[in-house]
């Protein structure tokens, strides 16, 4: 791998004792001057639930995801343009995409049902209406939850645009029944639908006339398992005759009008959630209204992905669900359902250009798992695409499977990011970026412009938590997993290998892994597991020894907290108390802490701080309060607050401009500009918080960031982690390029 030069350790200082916590005032200014931003390749990593084709322009496709927005495919260079990163802080929550609708008759009209969850703090739904493809959008408040990372997300569609009046919407939502529109979105209204937890949405195209609202629709319910029908334009509903007591999952008309449906059952409204669906089947209604079964296989799982061939009559293609022996699988019919062949068997994954995926699937040419949406190209039967739990996969030869050949998949998600990168961080040297993700491991990055490959933290099916490095001897790391058997992992060559811990830090069953901090020259480990003590360990997980003086543990509304190690002495540690308003030191590797700063605000339930330690001095630390941000300094300046910065909701720091006396600080919060009110953005200082430039735009604001960290070697560049949409680094515009490490 190639290394990074070494910054130059700091010397050592002696440390103060405890100190009240005072603050002064700085003049600030702000200017404007937007970075570039770009995604860092990993390779999908997430749960990808639906696809929508236009089914009147060729080539136009979306993709939604449960937490990481929705894309849109660019043939000319096989690759995905995310269309939410322009979403803030406050609206992070639309992240999550229970629905997508495309208008039949106008390709450049895209919807998005958007929210995360149904509980009480998660932001309510909105509507999201684009009339560029999702270059911009606008929002109509919906006033209740939507559960696009909720139980049931994989079905749908269940928003659809009425084929014969572009102005009529249908919108079922996830506890508050079916609702529709009459003006493309700007307003609803609730139908009288006898279902809370809705499926799927489909109109018939036959039953209405050209600018007239369609007759027919058809609803799938969660939480009275079934599908059914409207003759009248939604005024009234009933079961649909003939079908089973299950959920509808995916619904699709052929071109000569027959209707085909997939269902899976669970256990009550978990039916379409991924892991719990127990039974199943495929099911058509002829143009007769003769309901018939037409299942592939039966089994202890359910039928989610459906779709029908518009080149190829009688060709459908349908996806198992929570099938996990021997794992789920695709099975396509050329004679309308009578018979179907497996896919499984007669297909080829390449997934050689992401390294981590091949070490995922551990050497098995396997379909993937949680396999909820299929869809053929309908301007080209030979072109498929179905979405897993780690991405999406796209074949161009599913023919070859009728002719005894075998059906290729290439992993198509060049810039389809949508890991949950939980924490990240820039070494002092070695590799440029540390990654640490959940479900699929994370990685060290040599260069930032490719996906891993000889740093990937394997094995890459479990979920990191935290990551940290050695400052002053950088080839030191240390992580966390959660599936890990010890708790962890060990390295001492910069990540190009690992060890386990050898004991486990002692924690009860089942608790997550929690954050991990090293020392500056790598000698001691802290590891607090989730909502329990820490623990430090002087032989690199061998053993462990609780940590006394330690914060209590805190209950499930409060954050762990998490240890900071001193960026240039060795042994010494961090870690702020938030509810008693202090900060606490070691000084002898994590096995004791006491008050080293006092006084400082003492924080609520439910709020939260960010301490960070500056390299080069010793106890220079930043902490980042709900409504200020402090410098603490070593012991002999007074402590400061950086009076520009009014909401600091993430704070790094990085390698100090050319002649600059300070480390670069960035901001991710709210900062004043000049006299005027405080503005959400990213922020960059280089003379210690006395004036900012903002470094991002509202284009690029991407939700609700998890970590950020900046390069303590090349001044300038960031990286941030948001919510679902993997890492993206940032650098100034006249800068030509990304970074090399």
């Amino acid at each position: 791998m190639q290394r990074r030069e070494l910054i130059k350790a700091a010397g050592i200082a002696a440390l103060a004792g405890p100190r009240a916590f005072a603050a002064d005032a700085d003049a600030n200014t702000v200017a404007a001057g937007p970075y570039e931003w770009r995604s860092v390749p990993y390779g999908a990593g997430g749960f990808v639930d639906g696809f929508v084709f236009h089914p009147r322009e060729r080539g136009l496709l979306y993709a939604r995801t449960d937490i990481g927005g929705a894309y849109r495919f660019e043939p000319a260079t096989n690759s995905w343009t995310p269309l939410l990163d322009h979403l803030s802080k406050a609206d992070a929550d639309l992240m999550g995409v229970l629905s997508l609708a495309v208008d039949p008759n106008d390709a450049s009209r895209l919807y998005a049902a958007c929210g995360l969850y149904l509980d009480e703090f998660s932001r309510n739904g909105a509507l999201l209406v684009s009339a560029d493809r999702g270059a911009t959008w606008q929002v109509t408040e919906l006033g209740i939850k939507l559960g696009g990372n909720w139980w049931g997300r994989g079905t749908g569609e269940r928003l659809q645009v009425d084929p014969n009046d572009g102005a009529v919407l249908l919108l079922g939502t996830s506890q508050d029944g079916l609702m529709r529109s009459a003006n493309r979105g700007q307003s609803f209204t609730r139908l009288d639908f006898p279902s809370r937890h809705v499926s799927l949405v489909l109109f018939d195209p036959q039953s209405g006339a050209r600018g007239s609202a369609s007759k027919s629709i058809y609803v799938g319910s969660h939480d009275r398992p079934g599908l059914y029908v409207s003759h009248d334009g939604g005024a009234s509903f009933a079961r649909e005759r003939g079908t089973p007591p299950q959920v509808p999952q995916r619904a699709v008309f052929g071109p000569d009008g027959t209707l085909y449906v997939s269902f899976a059952l669970g256990a009550g409204e978990l039916a379409g959630n991924p892991g719990n669906a127990k039974s199943g089947g495929v099911w058509k209604r002829d143009r007769q209204g003769r309901w018939s079964d037409i299942t592939p296989t039966p089994g202890g799982f359910g039928y989610s992905g459906l779709d029908v061939d518009r080149q190829v009559p009688g060709r459908l293609l349908v996806s198992t669900i929570q099938r996990w022996k021997p794992g789920d699988d695709l099975f396509v019919s050329s004679d309308d359902g009578t018979t179907w062949k497996p896919l499984g068997e007669r297909s080829r994954h390449d997934a050689s250009a992401y390294p981590w995926l091949v070490n995922y699937m551990r050497g098995h040419d396997d379909m993937g798992h949680w396999m909820c949406d299929v869809k053929i190209d309908p301007f080209d039967g030979e072109r498929a695409i179905y979405g897993t739990g780690y991405g999406p996969w796209i074949t161009r030869n599913l023919g070859a499977a009728h002719q005894g050949g075998t059906v290729n998949w290439d992993f198509s998600v060049a810039n389809f990011e949508e890991t949950a990168t939980l924490e990240i961080r820039s070494p002092s040297g070695g590799s440029a970026l540390l990654g640490a993700m959940g479900d699929v491991s994370g990685g060290a990055w040599d260069d930032v412009t490719h996906t891993p490959r000889n740093g990937l933290f394997a094995p890459t099916n479990e979920t990191n938590r935290s990551v940290d490095f050695a400052q002053l001897k950088p080839a030191i790391l240390a992580r966390v997993a959660d599936q890990a058997r010890t708790g962890g992992y060990v390295s001492r060559d910069g990540g190009a290998s690992w060890r386990p811990f050898e004991t486990a830090p002692p924690a009860p069953p089942r608790t997550r892994s929690g954050h991990v901090a090293v020392s500056a020259q790598g000698g001691f480990l802290v590891v607090v597991p989730e909502k329990q003590n820490a623990v430090w360990s002087r032989d690199h997980g061998r053993t462990w020894q609780s940590c006394s003086g330690w914060p209590a543990a805190p209950d499930r509304s409060e954050a762990t907290p998490k240890p900071v190690a001193d960026r240039a002495v060795e042994g010494v540690f961090y870690v702020h108390d938030e509810p008693n308003g202090q900060i606490l030191v070691s000084t002898d590797g994590g096995e004791s802490f006491k008050p080293s700063v006092v006084g400082l605000p003492k924080l609520a339930r439910r709020q939260s701080a960010q301490l960070v330690c500056a390299p080069g001095k010793l106890r220079d630390l930043w902490l980042a309060l709900p409504e200020a941000l402090l410098h603490l300094p070593e012991s002999d300046s007074p402590a400061r607050t950086i009076e520009a910065v009014a909401e600091p909701w993430m704070i790094a720091l990085g390698k100090a401009a050319p002649g600059a006396r300070e480390h670069a600080l960035y901001v991710w919060g709210r900062v004043r500009i000049g006299g005027s009110g405080p503005q959400e953005g990213l922020f960059r200082s280089d003379d210690g918080g006395a004036s900012f430039v903002r470094i991002n735009d509202d284009s690029h604001r991407y939700g609700r960031l998890l970590s950020m960290t900046a390069d303590p070697l090349e001044h300038g560049t960031l990286y941030l982690a948001p919510h679902g949409r993997g890492v993206m680094v940032g650098r100034a515009r006249s800068t030509q390029g990304v970074p090399t490490k």
